[in-house]
């Protein structure tokens, strides 16, 4: 009997699972716990609005990486975890209904799913418990008996070291990279997009969507005002069929890898 091919689905946070900036939702709690000046938060709330619209770049990334890092730095583990208290149910809120959809049906296809993004690790472990995730690929600081040093332990989790974390965690969990599915809005993702058999763009900037439509990828919006998928992809199927086809996809593997 062959071995059972598994499978997994990788969400980006920010602009894909939820519409905006999931780093100023850190920055306006580590504000009211005094992490923060109000000057920076006044920044930080304008880079989140033109974040909202004009997407991720490694200017803006790296920035922030920064921002978080020294914010934290000097700082308790437990002084980080108490801010989940304010963050969590802002970001649940923030999520988007269609994509608990789409996590909804990689689950119901026996897909594991993953939260992938650059955010720190204490926080969205904690998202993508409330959201029945499997788990969290994320950005990991330093710290040496309990407190934050202010640098990394491991590689910033951006760009191509999203797409060696997918890869570190394939190899461990036994998925098969070809018949995983990732889901993000930036060019900053395409490694992560390249590294799976099943690259989807959601709300793409405008260089993913240049890659998506050049290489004949999915491609779908959120509607703001109807809440409902929009029919924009480059196959001409809609979001909707994709999440159809995504879901009898999963039904399919299922049934013939049990088969093998």
């Amino acid at each position: 009997m062959a071995e059972n091919r598994r499978a997994a689905a990788f969400f980006d946070l920010d602009r894909t699972l939820i519409a905006g900036s999931s780093a100023f939702v850190f920055g306006r709690a580590a504000w009211r716990h005094g992490m923060v000046p109000t000057s920076e938060l006044l920044s930080d709330a304008w880079k989140a609005i033109t974040f909202r619209f004009s997407g991720a770049s490694d200017e803006k990334a790296n920035a922030v990486r920064d921002r978080i890092l020294s914010a934290i730095e000097g700082r308790s583990v437990e002084e980080l975890m108490t801010l989940g208290d304010d963050i969590i149910p802002q970001l649940l809120d923030d999520v988007r209904k269609e994509s608990q959809g789409f996590i909804q049906l990689h689950q119901e296809a026996d897909r594991d799913t993953y939260m992938v993004t650059a955010s720190p690790i204490e926080i969205v472990q904690s998202l993508a418990v409330e959201l029945e995730m499997t788990g969290a690929i994320a950005t990991v600081a330093e710290t040496v008996d309990g407190i934050y040093t202010g640098g990394l332990s491991d590689p910033f989790c951006y760009g191509p070291e999203k797409a060696r974390a997918i890869e570190r965690v394939a190899a461990r969990e036994g998925y098969d990279l070809a018949l995983c599915y990732a889901y993000s809005d930036s060019v900053s993702d395409l490694p992560m997009l390249e590294v799976v058999g099943h690259p989807v763009a959601v709300n793409p900037d405008n260089g993913l969507e240049a890659v998506a439509r050049a290489r004949g990828w999915p491609i779908v919006e959120f509607s703001r005002t109807a809440r409902r998928v929009v029919k924009t992809t480059t196959a001409s199927v809609g979001a909707v069929g994709l999440a159809v086809t995504t879901y009898a996809l999963g039904r399919h593997h299922g049934r013939r890898a049990a088969l093998l």
